[in-house]
């Protein structure tokens, strides 16, 4: 299910806030949990109830081996050791992602290297398995360490599945969010936390519906159907996928940011004006934040612990090796892991120079930091190399920058619109194809993000009409749903 959808808007999240609020009312504590649960679940299998069985058996998996982790001190015998123990869930868990995830991506790159014919599996991607996944992988290296004190299999599985971050985030953190499903504050209707939930929910519908959905077109025609691209058509569907990947990802976190609040519970924030950054650590300190958290405390560190003594290199190669295996993380493909890659070599760089003491002024750096941005989200957008190499090669002038028709106008033609359809040719463009990407490049670096926006809103019918306004608005202007592009990852 999504939230974009009227089955959500109009049935699943009103029945659901309903019920449960109602189930705490009658001081049922358990059971509306258990409801948010059910729910939950039934959310994750509107789209393939196959999926169901193995969100279940993912999660019993690791609250067993969790549950072995956390009682194994205080066994006087012990026939397993407790290193054992963790190795068998984090490997039942990188076998379970790699199988779905990868399976295909290795055999084909077995194929491509070899010369082999080994026939792909095709898998079908569960939903949200990278999320859910290394949300368990991280609950079991606490619970190795012995951080892990509420143990029952009711929050644990209401913490892996609550819908609202379910398919694309934000990675939570089982310290953060179970505490959350037991405090007694979180059980009644709390009116201040319904207006700002809906307030963000929103603004998140608004950027997902008529803001990223708005650049699909033109970023299709780019990497999917246009055999070639002049430099401006290469820049404008780069740039047209760099915003419709930031407000289609951000717009789904503020929804999820938002219906949690409803229920009175607080996610983690995950974006930051990541666009306004002005040089690549500072990026990764606003894009997907809990992404970083995560690889900060479960990537990095680990792999810097590892070393006897460490320094500056060593924490370097860490940096290096976390953010490519975040690369790989993302997707099973080249693009991803040269994209990884890439990121964490920028990384690399970005910590020499601070080592070094090199600052560049604030505007260069953001202007540098963007275009590497740009860059680098076209692998993330391609569906193979091929395609990559198709828009960078365009974006590098190697095809021109204007289509060779368009020196048959003239400036006159400016006002006809002839001029930038023939402009834009290879994309099936126009002059709205230029200006609305521009155009919200605008908001995203001179407005307040939602989140600031959010802390700031008043009771006031200036709200409520903004409020009306900017819902009506999104409700009418949807076409036809169209997922989240991070459900792919």
């Amino acid at each position: 299910m999504l939230f974009n959808s009227y089955q959500f808007l109009l049935l699943f999240l009103p029945v659901t806030l309903v019920v449960y609020f109602f189930l705490n009312h009658k001081r049922l504590t358990a059971a509306s949990n258990a409801w948010l649960l059910f729910a939950s679940l039934v959310f994750y299998s509107w789209w393939n109830p196959a999926y169901l069985s193995i969100i279940l058996v993912s999660i019993l998996f690791n609250y067993t081996i969790g549950y072995l982790l956390a009682e194994h001190d205080s066994l006087k015998k012990h026939p397993v050791s407790k290193k054992s123990i963790f190795l068998c869930g984090l490997a039942g868990n990188l076998a379970f992602l790699c199988y779905f995830k990868y399976m295909d991506f290795f055999l084909g790159s077995l194929n491509g290297f070899f010369g082999t014919d080994l026939p792909l599996m095709h898998v079908v991607l569960p939903l949200g398995i990278s999320f859910f996944t290394i949300t368990q992988i991280a609950f079991l290296v606490d619970c190795y360490e012995g951080l892990v004190e509420d143990r029952k299999l009711l929050s644990y599985s209401l913490f892996v599945t609550f819908f609202p971050h379910l398919l694309a985030g934000p990675i939570l953190h089982h310290k953060e969010m179970m505490p959350q499903f037991e405090a007694t504050r979180n059980k009644v209707v709390n009116y201040r936390n319904l207006s700002h939930g809906l307030f963000l929910f929103l603004v998140g519908l608004f950027k997902k519906v008529i803001i990223a959905d708005s650049l699909v077109k033109t970023v299709s025609a780019g990497f999917d159907a246009s055999s070639s691209l002049t430099m401006v058509e290469a820049w404008v569907v780069s740039l047209s996928y760099m915003l419709q990947l930031y407000f289609d990802f951000s717009g789904y976190s503020d929804m999820a940011l938002g219906v949690g609040l409803m229920f009175n519970i607080v996610l983690p924030v995950n974006f930051n004006s990541p666009y306004k950054a002005c040089n690549i650590i500072d990026f990764w300190q606003r894009w997907h934040m809990s992404l970083t958290s995560f690889i900060t405390t479960y990537l990095y560190a680990p792999i810097l612990r590892s070393s006897r003594k460490i320094t500056f290199g060593k924490s370097m190669l860490a940096t290096f090796v976390a953010m490519f295996i975040a690369g790989i993380w993302h997707g099973a493909g080249w693009t991803f892991v040269i994209w990884g890659a890439c990121h964490g070599a920028a990384l690399v760089v970005n910590h020499l120079f601070k080592r070094k003491k090199v600052k560049l002024p604030n505007l260069l750096g953001w202007f540098f930091t963007f275009c590497f941005l740009n860059v680098t989200f076209v692998l993330f957008r391609a569906k193979n190399l091929g395609d990559a190499w198709k828009v960078l090669k365009g974006m590098a002038g190697l095809n021109g920058a204007v289509p060779a028709a368009l020196t048959s106008f003239s400036f006159s033609d400016l006002g006809r619109g002839a001029f930038w359809k023939a402009l834009l040719s290879g994309v099936n463009g126009n002059d709205a194809t230029l200006y609305m990407p521009l155009l919200f490049l605008v908001l995203v670096l001179g407005a307040r993000n939602s989140v600031q926006l959010e802390r700031e809103l008043k009771p006031t019918g200036t709200a409520l009409a903004f409020l009306t306004a900017v819902g009506f608005y999104a409700l009418i202007n949807q076409n036809k749903v169209s997922e989240f592009l991070y459900f792919q990852f």
